[in-house]
């Protein structure tokens, strides 16, 4: 008994340690394979997620994107019976943006906002007022949500799942799964993973919507552009329209020469195949017809008053347009009678000449192809009275002449008698001063506000700058003032009222300076003020001051409450100044300075102004000789394999040799070569003689970049040319790569695609610069044929040893996105050897930066690399 005692007591400890040990290992067991189905899942996800922002980035139409947000919740659980509804709050109405079911017949628009009211009894609607995810059979849903049966609504499901879909507390939508088959059941964990699949179908369908909107505000404010476009070369048409019938006034040898010029003009403007002008006689009782071209009415003799439109026009003072139409209803009215062709639409603008109406000038279509507009009435309204201005002042010089005949013949019929002829003499000559002094006057200014012009404008400074160098104590100062807003007045509301808008202005200006002081109209919207015998810049200052007060009140003008402002610039003269073209030109760039400042408000022109305006002088002419001379060099910074330093290509940077200045960086002059129109040019002269040092500097396998800026890209021949350049040096489309920004894919991409896709096809490579300072989108490395990226060296520089975030992540994002795409990775701005070891812990392969080398010329990177290693 003790020895069997002793043989038991042995076995049982070798036994239970054993089994412990096999459950343990069974429970171990269990959860690895609990938490491989758990990873498994989460990875899945993951994956759904990534493609629904990729679907919503994706440029395909709503339609596609939502049937693919629906295949890729397919993935994750039973869902062939699939909607997503979007709710607003504010209207509270439902749209069913998309609807996928097996049993319901009827599929809501997508477009239509139904109110909740109309959907009451709806299990979708009480889930998004619920808040809160539902899931289970229809009937148990409804008996939870406190719904009743509405069989109008579509049949019941065997289960029901409902998730909202929430922004900032705000319930914005559902999304919807269904089963009408007893196989399929929705279990908790699909419940929370279609929650949370939910909300970035939320924030994918946010971001499509606000993509969309941006679209939309593009292309409306793009259809503004256009339209503003048009409206301004409009303007430009009518002013050299203007102008036209200003100078023919005076220029054309006779009345008859005139009207055929008059005619032209306005036929540049608008269809005036059939035209007329018709003037009242002297006693007001008949109808004159100087000028007339019509297609049907070969001849308009002078005729008595009578019931016309012609007439009609006279009696109202006021435009007509009327169609064939309306001519009827004024004919049947007994408001005119019907005489001539009849024509499908005429147009007539009283011509009036101060508060009289003299004629009338009218256009009229017999075919229906052309119908005046309400614009056409606005045009020929405007130019009428730029006609009837010049027809006074033709007939003026008419009647000059005519008095000027009627006293030579006078003076030779009437010899013998002295007195009376000495008496008639002085009358004509009292009459030929009056006419002269008018046309002085209108010669020396503004016809709309009857301010001095320019030529009057410059006289006076004249004397004043004469006065003043005879006496330096006698100074004097000029406001150059432009009115801020003023296109926005024109273009909203009308050139007429914009006239009288500037009539206004001129008021109020006038009233701000004292009597000896000038102010006068420049042109447009500019203004100038001359102001006398002034102590100092303060008196300048408070002249300025109160003109912007006054002009910052409103104007009530047509009916309409108008606003516009001032920019000032002011002048003082001194001992500098040789001619008053001189100090209007520096007012002129202090206004520029001011209104660059902000406008209303004022800035003086000081010596600061004067030495910048001389050296952007200085530079436009250093650029345009600099061309002339081929001063603009390229200058090359290696690209090296991170691991063994080999090289591996050369980016070429352009560089000013100047005679004087020594070497130039770009920061120096670009600003001003873009200005001027002479980047361009600088571009292609470094890219020539970049293409005469690549057979050089291309021995082995490297390759030069070229920097390409956005204009190039727009140009169509920009391919061909650069194609051409290369086979004229006999270089090899594989030793050329250029280098594009993000904001250079951004302008006119569709140009830029096609401009890249040619040259990718010769062979010539693009890589996208300065990578991950711009808008860095996906779609940019997917649309457009790149071959790869460089890192910026923003994020070069803050690269630190041991850091797992910041700069390190970014960069690493960046190789990954890369390596994914197969494009290749060139960091730039390497400057020390941590800043090369971290780049080559997250994988990247080559770089360039100071640490290697600066940007030398071509001699200096020969005599490094290939002499050297000869």
């Amino acid at each position: 008994m003790p020895s069997s005692s002793l043989t038991s007591g042995q076995a049982m400890p070798d036994a239970r340690p054993r089994e412990r040990g096999l459950a343990e290992l069974e429970a171990e067991i269990q959860r690895l394979r609990v938490d491989v189905e758990r990873l498994g899942r989460a990875e899945r996800l993951q994956r759904a997620l990534f493609a629904i922002s990729d679907l919503a980035s994706s440029g395909q139409d709503t339609a596609a994107v939502l049937r693919g947000l629906h295949e890729i919740v397919g993935r994750l659980m039973y869902a062939e019976n699939f909607y997503i509804v979007r709710y607003s709050p504010d209207s509270d109405t439902m749209r069913f943006i998309y609807f996928a079911d097996s049993q319901d017949p009827v599929e809501p628009d997508p477009e239509e906002e139904i109110p909740a009211e109309r959907m009451a009894n709806s299990l979708t609607l009480a889930l998004i007022r619920h808040g809160k995810p539902v899931m289970g059979p229809s009937d148990q849903v409804r008996a939870r949500l406190n719904v009743p049966r509405d069989e109008s609504l579509g049949p019941d499901s065997v289960d029901w799942l409902g998730v909202p879909m929430v922004d900032e507390g705000v319930v914005r939508g559902a999304v919807v799964v269904q089963s009408y088959d007893p196989a399929w059941r929705y279990s908790e964990d699909d419940c929370a993973l279609l929650g949370y699949v939910a909300q970035h179908i939320l924030t994918a369908l946010a971001r499509r919507d606000a993509h969309e909107e941006l679209e939309r505000r593009v292309d409306e404010r793009t259809r503004e552009l256009r339209e503003q476009i048009a409206e301004r070369e409009r303007s430009e048409r009518l002013q050299a329209a203007l102008f036209r019938i200003a100078e023919q006034a005076s220029r054309s040898e006779s009345v008859d020469a005139f009207y055929a010029e008059v005619h032209g003009i306005v036929s540049g403007l608008l269809d005036a195949r059939n035209f007329f002008i018709a003037l009242l006689t002297a006693d007001g009782q008949e109808l004159d017809f100087p000028y007339s071209v019509d297609e049907r009415d070969e001849k308009r003799p002078r005729r008595r008053l009578a019931k016309g439109l012609t007439e009609y026009v006279l009696s109202t003072g006021a435009p007509l347009l009327a169609t064939d139409e309306d001519i009827r209803r004024l004919v049947a009215q007994g408001r005119v009678q019907s005489s001539g062709a009849p024509s499908v639409c005429w147009l007539g603008v009283p011509l009036q000449v101060g508060a009289k109406v003299v004629g009338v000038i009218a256009v009229q279509s017999y075919t229906p192809d052309y119908y005046y507009s309400q614009r056409d009435q606005e045009l020929l309204s405007f130019v009428s009275f730029h006609i009837a201005q010049a027809l006074e002042r033709r007939q003026a010089h008419e009647s000059l002449r005519e008095a000027y005949a009627e006293l030579e013949q006078r003076v030779a019929a009437r010899t013998s008698e002295l007195a009376d002829a000495n008496r008639e003499l002085r009358d004509q000559i009292s009459v030929r001063e009056r006419m002269e002094l008018k046309l002085k006057h209108e010669a020396m200014h503004d016809t709309l506000t009857g301010l001095p012009n320019r030529s009057h404008l410059l006289g006076r400074m004249g004397m004043a700058l004469a006065r003043y160098r005879g006496d330096p104590q006698q100074l004097f100062a000029v406001l150059f003032l432009d009115l801020d807003r003023f296109k926005v007045v024109n273009d909203s509301v009308g050139h007429l009222v914009g006239d009288e808008l500037l009539k206004e202005a001129a008021r109020r200006i006038g009233r701000c300076v004292r009597d000896p002081d000038m102010v006068a109209r420049l042109g447009g919207d500019e203004f100038a003020i001359v102001l006398d015998r002034i102590h100092s810049a303060e008196d300048a200052v408070a002249v300025a001051e109160r003109v912007i007060q006054a002009l910052a009140e409103p104007m009530r003008i047509a009916g309409k409450e108008l606003y516009t402002s001032a920019s000032i610039g002011i002048a003082i003269v001194d001992g500098r100044y040789r001619s008053p073209e001189e100090l209007l030109r520096d007012a002129d760039v202090a206004m520029y300075r001011a209104k660059g400042a902000g406008r209303q408000r004022y800035a003086l022109f000081d010596e600061q102004l004067h030495k910048a305006a001389l050296r952007l002088l200085e530079m436009e002419g250093d650029l345009r000789r600099a061309l002339l001379r081929q001063e603009f060099v390229p200058h090359y910074q290696p690209i090296l394999d991170l691991a063994d330093g080999h090289l591996v290509g050369f980016e070429a940077l352009m560089r000013w040799h100047h005679p004087e200045r020594g070497l130039a960086m770009p920061g120096e002059f670009i600003g001003v070569a873009e200005e001027t129109g002479s980047l361009e040019h600088m571009d292609w002269q470094v890219y020539e003689r970049v293409c005469r040092d690549i057979p050089r500097l291309t021995r082995g396998q490297a390759y030069t970049t070229l920097n390409v800026s956005p204009r190039h890209l727009r140009a169509p021949d920009f391919d061909q040319r650069l194609l051409e350049l290369m086979s004229r040096h006999e270089v090899k489309p594989a030793n050329v790569r250029l280098e594009v920004t993000e904001g250079a894919l951004l302008d006119q991409p569709e140009l830029v695609q096609a401009c890249l896709g040619r040259l990718r096809q010769a062979g010539v490579l693009t890589l996208l610069d300065d990578f991950g300072t711009g808008y860095s989108s996906l779609s940019y490395l997917q649309r457009f044929p790149l071959h790869g990226l460089k890192i910026d060296r923003s994020f070069v520089t803050g690269l630190r040893s041991g850091e797992s975030g910041g700069s390190s992540a970014i960069v690493r994002a960046i190789r990954l996105l890369a390596d994914s795409l197969g494009l290749e990775v060139i960091a730039e701005g390497i400057e020390t050897e941590e800043q090369r070891h971290q780049l080559r812990l997250l994988g990247l392969q080559q770089g360039q930066g100071y640490l290697f080398s600066k940007p030398v010329s071509a001699e200096d990177v020969l005599a490094r690399y290939f002499d050297a290693a000869s």
